[in-house]
């Protein structure tokens, strides 16, 4: 029976990546539907919207299920109605979580998040318990085989960025969120790839974190970024590459 147990092996694989792409996408709908009901259903004059377009691209999301989102945001489709919120806590070792939510009930959202924390050894915390120890910046990813530093710097400095960071393998390009439209934009002219891009939350200091402790984190990370509400996780935790492979 070893072919058939390899089967189910096969099958079972098959069936967690198929779930974790439906999830992925499920978020991404949730993303687009929001962004154009804000901002209007033309990626090219929202630019939230077009955010949310490329990262649902970027998962591999079907052209029409796309569209469709979009029209459920406009109303042209009917579509579910999302809250957005933001959910702050603390995990192990005092790290600082915060949570981009988009929620069709809050009531649901609020108690599941509270529980994930509580099973992890963390706890949810009240408004603005860690969102000071956040910055919103724009992040732009540019692959180091795409330009040297110089052209980089010429591009995305001159467009308005804050900073041009060697991130290993990438190019890490830091703007002010006013400014992170222009900065891609100037990036795209420049006929550099851009690997990913977008507005996130950026921890201003960072706790070390390892052995179980570490674990239990990227446990209660794991969980949240499971959660279908939740959008984003943002976090301050850092772990030693080393320490980080032996934990995967």
């Amino acid at each position: 029976m070893a072919g058939h147990s390899a089967w189910k092996n096969i099958k079972h694989k098959k069936a967690a990546k198929d779930a974790k792409r439906g999830k992925a996408w499920t978020k991404c709908a949730r993303a687009i539907i929001v962004a154009a009901r804000a901002g209007g259903g033309d990626p090219d004059m929202n630019y939230a919207l077009r955010a949310a377009v490329d990262d649902a691209r970027a998962e591999n999301m079907p052209r029409d299920t796309i569209e469709n989102a979009i029209k459920k945001g406009t109303g042209e489709l009917e579509g579910v109605s999302y809250e957005s919120i933001i959910y702050e806590g603390y995990g192990p070792a005092g790290v600082a979580i915060l949570l981009e939510i988009l929620t069709d009930n809050r009531n649901r959202t609020a108690p599941d998040i509270k529980t994930l924390f509580q099973k992890h050894g963390g706890n949810l915390g009240s408004p603005g318990s860690v969102a000071y120890g956040f910055q919103n910046r724009g992040q732009i990813f540019i692959p180091k085989n795409a330009a040297d530093e110089e052209t980089v710097i010429s591009a995305s400095l001159e467009a308005g960025a804050d900073d041009v960071i060697d991130d290993g393998e990438m190019w890490r390009v830091l703007t002010p969120p006013a400014e992170f439209a222009k900065v891609r934009q100037a990036i795209e002219k420049a006929s550099l790839k851009i690997e990913s891009a977008g507005l996130t939350m950026i921890p201003t200091n960072t706790i070390a974190v390892s052995g179980e402790d570490a674990r239990k984190v990227l446990a209660l990370v794991e969980a949240l970024e499971d959660y279908d509400d939740v959008q984003k996780v943002h976090a301050n935790f850092e772990i030693p590459d080393a320490e980080l492979a032996s934990i995967k």
